[in-house]
């Protein structure tokens, strides 16, 4: 799903976990669907939002990872007669709001292998198809100036990046701060800026970080829990304890936000250019997905059944249980990663917050030799003028 790099690091640590634990598993996928997409055509009448006309018929989400339960509000989208189509890993189907048909049709396409491996932002500005992309509050600094995008709807309000560790040998450590006390090694993926926060602010010594992790548990099971390792609330706690035999109990960890580094994941976002014309469609589309992300976590089961089905007919290689799907909504709410902001609405961006964050990486960036936009403001990268504050948990 993400971190701080591209978002396909994000996926590709929970993909390879699941893949080295569940391998055996990949022989049970189901034939794939017959490649097509959904028509926004649809029998059922058009409900009390009227998307038509104002939104582009094919109205395109493009993800960062495999379906998995961190889009469900995506796929709560989706209306009656879902099309998985294996060839273009995508799944769409008519877009429904609370119940009712909409009037244009909604695709969910998938990212990392999908796309090559490359960001969601730079598959945006290459393909004008595409609506809305997923953007960490990091990755839109970093591109603002090359790439620069405006995030619409946080479907997080705390971004699910962790470090874990074993708490049996580490019983005293409760924090990453408290593990930068330790000589343990850490695994990250390496680039992540996330950890330039880290060992910059001296929270993490930075010769005992190491950014060779590869997203398989190999070398944290081979520790014995001498290392630490970067890892996703949402997946990793349940996979390594239920789904990695040879670990098989719990891990702890904390989330990178609570060290300080509070990006919104995942962020929906914009071409930056495409605001004024899409603004007609936005005010009317970002209060479904506020709604769609409230009844998901509500009820989660019959959109993680898609999900699940659409992994299994994507048959690329990476398997998702439906064990990680119901603990990843369930953990998702438990763990206050989703939720409403301190004013009881969902979605929207606390600009202070988006500052921070401009001002954790701006330096960072021009330390790699990567310029941001000059003079970058929050309400560069994010807004809530489409935001309905009456819509929350």
């Amino acid at each position: 799903m993400r971190t701080t790099r591209t978002p396909l690091l994000r996926a590709s640590a929970a993909a390879a976990v699941l893949l080295a634990s569940s391998v055996a598993l990949s022989a049970c996928a189901t034939s794939a669907t017959p490649a097509g997409s959904a028509s926004a055509t649809s029998d059922a009448a058009i409900g009390a939002v009227d998307l038509s006309g104002v939104c582009p018929a094919n109205i395109v989400i493009q993800t960062d990872w495999n379906p998995e339960a961190e889009q469900g509000d995506l796929y709560q989208l989706i209306g009656p007669g879902a099309v998985i189509d294996s060839n273009k890993k995508a799944v769409s189907g008519p877009l429904y709001a609370s119940g009712a048909y909409t009037g244009v049709n909604v695709e969910v396409r998938s990212g990392g292998p999908a796309i090559g491996f490359q960001s969601v932002t730079s598959q945006q500005y290459a393909d004008p198809t595409i609506t809305l992309g997923y953007a960490n509050t990091d990755e839109a600094v970093q591109l603002s100036a090359d790439q620069p995008t405006t995030a619409v709807f946080a479907p997080f309000e705390v971004g699910p990046q962790i470090i874990m560790w074993d708490p049996a040998t580490y019983p005293n450590v409760k924090t990453i701060a408290d593990l930068g006390k330790t000589d343990a090694v850490v695994r990250y993926f390496g680039g992540a800026t996330y950890m330039d926060y880290l060992t910059g602010s001296g929270i993490l010594k930075a010769a005992n970080v190491d950014g060779s992790y590869d997203g398989t548990p190999a070398n944290f099971v081979a520790a014995g829990g001498k290392d630490a390792q970067q890892g996703f609330a949402t997946v990793e706690p349940y996979v390594y304890q239920h789904e990695v035999d040879a670990w098989d109990k719990p891990v702890a960890f904390q989330l990178i936000n609570d060290a300080g580094y509070p990006i919104y994941a995942s962020a929906l976002s914009i071409r930056t250019g495409d605001l004024d014309k899409m603004s007609p469609c936005l005010t009317k589309l970002v209060p479904v997905l506020q709604q769609a992300t409230v009844d998901y976590y509500k009820d989660p089961a019959a959109t993680n059944d898609l999900i699940v089905k659409a992994v299994s007919e994507f048959n690329n290689g990476w398997v998702y249980s439906a064990g990680v799907a119901a603990y990843s909504a369930k953990a998702q709410v438990d763990l206050g990663l989703v939720g409403d902001g301190a004013d009881k609405t969902v979605g929207n961006f606390d600009l202070d917050r988006v500052q921070k964050i401009i001002d954790i990486t701006t330096p960072l960036f021009a330390a790699q030799g990567k310029a941001v936009a000059p003079g970058l403001t929050p309400d560069a990268i994010v807004t809530n003028k489409f935001i309905d504050p009456s819509i929350g948990f």
